[in-house]
């Protein structure tokens, strides 16, 4: 076999690979952006239940009375029930909903950008109807659904937790060798959302970041028409924001404002 039929054949397997893996993870990306098997087992049952668009939505009720409303949408493998006690502490002016996504915890359905974003407005029309105010805090995945919901609806203050400009940006920078581009169904475009926010709004930055570097949190806060207050937590990795003092201070500050 010549040289020049060998290097042919090399070049011909190499891209029957790349074609398979696109193929592949054209296939399976839910898997990789959603991960309800993390969320399926809270400790504790739920104790708010939502019916829309052919799904049930459960998840739980946090300081129930108040006046003013908190939306908690969380990350993409976060079992929002765990935080109860925490949102109980630095939101206690408002009565908070944590519901879990579509085919989250105990929530029927399956997750897509359209779903999540389309169960939020819902529950945003819900819950405004019996509260004077509401606002609306997103944590890393949730901060696109939260964006989506303060782009179309009258939300009073929004907090951004390692937020993202989009999950398309973030993924090119992980995945440079994939045309992401024409691959993603669920790009998750917040900076382009940003500029109809124009409510109050916190944005927390974690500066180890590896997830979703900050050089995509500050690019969203700069996408937005006001400039918004910003936590930058330099030690704090994805994950771990919770832990720093400073995130509560910021989050029950900025929640209690007028």
């Amino acid at each position: 076999m010549s040289v020049l039929r060998l290097l042919g054949l090399v070049v011909a397997l190499v891209a029957l690979a790349y074609g398979a893996l696109l193929v592949l993870m054209y296939a399976t990306q839910r898997s990789l952006l959603f991960h309800p098997q993390f969320t399926r087992s809270p400790p504790a049952a739920p104790d708010f239940r939502f019916e829309v668009d052919g799904a049930t939505l459960r998840g739980w009720v946090v300081n129930p009375g108040r006046d003013r409303a908190l939306l908690y949408f969380g990350g993409n493998g976060e079992d929002v029930s765990l935080n109860r006690d925490d949102v109980a502490a630095w939101a206690g002016g408002h009565t908070v909903y944590l519901v879990a996504y579509r085919g989250y915890g105990h929530s029927s359905g399956e997750p897509s950008e359209a779903a999540l974003a389309a169960d939020a407005i819902a529950l945003f029309d819900h819950v405004a109807a019996s509260h004077a105010s509401v606002d609306v805090l997103g944590r890393s995945l949730g901060s696109g659904v939260a964006v989506h919901v303060a782009a179309v609806r009258p939300v009073r203050r929004l907090v951004l937790v390692t937020p993202f400009d989009s999950v398309l940006r973030v993924g090119q920078r992980h995945y440079p060798w994939l045309p992401l581009g024409l691959l993603l169904r669920d790009p998750f475009e917040s900076w382009r959302r940003a500029p109809r926010l124009t409510m109050p709004t916190l944005v927390v930055i974690a500066g180890q970041d590896d997830v979703i570097p900050p050089a995509h949190s500050e690019a969203l806060a700069r996408a937005m028409p006001r400039p918004p207050e910003r936590l930058r937590l330099p030690e704090a990795q994805h994950s771990n924001v919770q832990v720093f003092p400073e995130y509560d201070a910021a989050l029950r500050r900025f929640l209690s404002a007028e």
